[in-house]
C-alpha cells in the first residue's frame, strides 16, 4: 500500500482529484498537494488557503525550482 500520495495541483478542479484518491489511501499515508510550477502564482494561494481547511494535506514544493536548478 502507498505510504506517500502527492497530488501536483494545476486549477482548482484537482483538488476534487486529490480527495477522491486520497480515499483511496490507508490513514498512516502522507498526503501533498503540489503547485504545478508554470502555474505556481495562480495557484499557490488557493493550494495554501485549501491545507487550512484540510489539515491532512501538507504542502509540497520543488525547491529545486525557486533555486534556479534544472
Amino acid at each position: 500500500m502507498a505510504n506517500e500520495l502527492k497530488v501536483i495541483i494545476e486549477s482548482e478542479n484537482d483538488f476534487e482529484w486529490a480527495e477522491y484518491n486520497a480515499a483511496k489511501v490507508n490513514n498512516d499515508c502522507k498526503l501533498y498537494l503540489q503547485p504545478e510550477w508554470s502555474r505556481y502564482n495562480k495557484i499557490i494561494h488557493t493550494i495554501v488557503e485549501y491545507i487550512k481547511a484540510a489539515p491532512k494535506w501538507k504542502i509540497s514544493l520543488q525547491i529545486h525550482k525557486f533555486m534556479n536548478i534544472p
